[in-house]
């Protein structure tokens, strides 16, 4: 048996539909579902942030899925935090191809999930798209900067994409937050120990890098947030 998360369904023909699952140790899989009627149904299970246990056959990119159960309660999100775990959710359906595995990725979505069924801590966002980009190959190193030296909490960084952090001296008229970074936001994403001091920062250097991996489409999500007037997500 799988393990997993529902990240989006759409229908499929008349009793059918075809999901984006999140898969511990596999990453993102398609597949297509019989609904089932009576109390046979899985539709009431078969829904985002509800952890399920499930088979999957087929050879193709589009598999079938089967023997559907709850592992255990749906996480209880609400207001905020279940806006931002649709984030999470739309992030994986658009960045992560079905055919590139993430096999790592499961943990840092089931953890975040629990988190925000809590509360909504922008730390943990910025730390799922810091585990999404893992995954990707888009994440830069926090610990060296492209001349190998090590990354330094007194120092300011510029990001040079798919390379890494330059090191910079900052003008009067420069600021971290504005393309620049300071190493002490970089050491405390490496660390996990984002404060709120880090968040602008760290905010807009997520927005650089997973830029062009989502293209020009706005992410519905974001606009969601936009409208709630929350900043987590929303620029």
């Amino acid at each position: 048996m799988e393990r997993g998360y529902v990240l989006h369904h759409r229908p499929y023909r008349e009793s059918s539909v075809i999901v984006n699952l999140l898969v511990d140790g596999i990453g993102r899989v398609d597949a297509i579902a019989r609904l089932g009627s009576g109390k046979r149904s899985i539709k009431s299970i078969l829904q985002p942030f509800q952890p399920l246990i499930f088979q999957l056959s087929g050879k193709g990119e589009l598999k079938t899925l089967y023997q559907v159960e709850a592992a255990s309660p749906a996480i209880p999100l609400q207001g905020d935090g279940m806006y931002a775990g649709i984030y999470l959710n739309e992030l994986i359906v658009r960045c992560l191809p079905v055919h590139q595995a993430a096999e790592r990725l499961f943990l840092p979505y089931h953890q975040a999930l629990i988190s925000l069924a809590s509360q909504l801590e922008q730390a943990k966002l910025r730390y799922f798209e810091q585990a999404l980009l893992h995954e990707l190959g888009c994440m830069p190193s926090l610990d060296k900067d492209v001349q190998g030296d090590a990354i330094s909490s007194h120092a300011f960084y510029r990001l040079i994409p798919e390379e890494g952090f330059v090191c910079v001296v900052l003008s009067p008229q420069s600021r971290a937050g504005a393309g620049i970074y300071s190493g002490e936001a970089l050491m405390a994403l490496g660390e996990q120990a984002l404060t709120d001091s880090h968040y602008s920062q760290i905010k807009h250097l997520m927005r650089t890098l997973l830029a062009p991996i989502l293209g020009t489409k706005p992410l519905n999500s974001r606009r969601l947030f936009a409208a709630r007037g929350d900043s987590s997500l929303s620029s």
